[in-house]
């Protein structure tokens, strides 16, 4: 009878320590799964948004003009490239 309650207390206190391990495991899993889940519909979405924005993108007919940023870095280029 006193090793049956010495294997009882044993597999109890075997239970108390794993049992925590064990549903962090199952948890981590399960947020894993979520996230790959997530990630799967979020490139899934981005597809469909890219393949209609390419459909619905038309070329503007109006020429784009520079920036002034961009004229003032041709500016400098050229005079760089004049002074060496």
């Amino acid at each position: 009878m006193e090793a049956l309650t010495g294997m009882l207390t044993v597999l109890g206190i075997l239970a108390v320590l794993v049992l925590p391990a064990l549903i962090g495991i199952a948890r981590d899993r399960r947020i894993d799964r979520q996230l790959r889940e997530a990630e799967a519909a979020s490139a899934q979405d981005r597809s469909q948004t890219s393949q209609t924005s390419r459909k619905s993108q038309k070329s503007s007919s109006r020429s784009t003009v520079p920036s002034t940023a961009t004229w003032y870095a041709d500016g400098r280029r050229s005079k760089k490239l004049v002074s060496s």
